[in-house]
């Protein structure tokens, strides 16, 4: 007897032909690499709850870039931590601050071969762990904050990014940020705007790799979206699109895979979602103890952000990944 359903089994027979048919395709080209380099260490860090992943000096971030690039990894992502910090989180414009640094180290010694983005915030600079300028009251000062993150974009431009990536959620951050970026002669600097980037518990490793304690216990669930909204997410994404983006992120990415497929139908642009750093601890712990095959499950991961209508996946899994794509 003859099924229907038979016609699919017959297509998943062989490797070969689940390939052909494979509606989805994970390649290193959807990929960015986060990367930490701390300023005032004279060894990577290893991060406890971040497994394989560092604190980089300037020289060992080189190191890594250029591993990444041999792999064909397109892009990294920069995240700095500061030797000191203040209330204003002044390393993050300072023309010598760490990213900054490492910015231009990487352009003159790897050119274009891989695209420098900077994530653009302030909450690893700031004494008080918050994105912002904080009032008197110990609230985030919105207007007052985007003066400052213009200044961060000016810099980081400067030194060589090819794109930065406001991360903050301020409101108009994208439209400050443009304007300056071209007033200043920097048209050609692209912005990837966090437009849907959740108040989550998963970002408690990320945390830990940039020294970043929210001072008296607060959190940000003031600016950043609350779990429950979807029907928010896109409004904040057309939002970002409207003041310039060219690029919008949904943060992160498995538990809102519903966001990623939900906004594709409306966004032209591409759209990248960020595989944090508690999704990826949480693999990571899971295949220390032997409970499941941890590389296959992180690419079983990165597909499902692929099938949900991401164009890039920032992950920390960047170079595991494509050592195996890459045979």
């Amino acid at each position: 007897m003859s099924f229907p359903q038979r016609r699919l089994r017959r297509l998943r027979r062989t490797p070969t032909l689940r390939r052909l048919v494979a509606e989805t395709r994970l390649s290193v080209d959807d990929l960015v690499a986060p990367l930490f380099v701390r300023e005032g260490i004279d060894e990577p860090q290893p991060i406890a709850s971040i497994p394989g992943v560092v604190q980089h000096t300037l020289r060992s971030l080189q190191a890594e870039v250029r591993y990444l690039a041999e792999l064909g990894v397109p892009g990294v992502i920069l995240f700095g931590v500061p030797a000191t910090k203040d209330d204003r989180g002044s390393a993050a414009w300072d023309p010598d601050g760490i990213v900054q640094v490492a910015l231009r180290e990487l352009r003159d010694d790897l050119g274009d071969r891989v695209v420098l983005m900077a994530d653009l915030c302030l909450d690893e600079y700031t004494s008080h762990g918050h994105c912002g300028l904080l009032t008197d009251d110990g609230e985030v000062d919105n207007d007052r904050t985007l003066e400052l993150y213009a200044e961060v974009a000016l810099a980081q431009a400067e030194a060589g990014a090819d794109i930065v990536a406001p991360s903050g959620m301020m409101d108009g951050a994208v439209l400050a940020i443009r304007e300056a970026l071209d007033d200043d002669g920097h048209e050609n600097v692209a912005i990837m705007a966090y437009a849907a980037k959740y108040a989550s518990a998963l970002y408690g490793p990320f945390r830990d790799a940039v020294d970043v304690t929210i001072v008296g216990g607060g959190d940000r669930k003031g600016y950043q979206q609350d779990p429950a909204n979807a029907r928010e997410a896109l409004e904040e994404i057309r939002l970002d699109l409207g003041e310039g983006a060219d690029i919008v992120m949904v943060k992160p990415a498995l538990a809102y895979l519903d966001v990623i497929a939900r906004a594709r139908p409306e966004v032209d642009v591409p759209m990248a979602a960020y595989h944090v750093s508690g999704e990826y601890a949480m693999v990571k712990a899971a295949a220390e103890r032997g409970w499941i095959d941890g590389l296959a499950v992180g690419i079983e991961h990165l597909v499902s952000i692929r099938r949900a209508g991401a164009d890039i996946v920032l992950t920390y899994l960047a170079g595991e990944v494509a050592e195996v794509l890459n045979g």
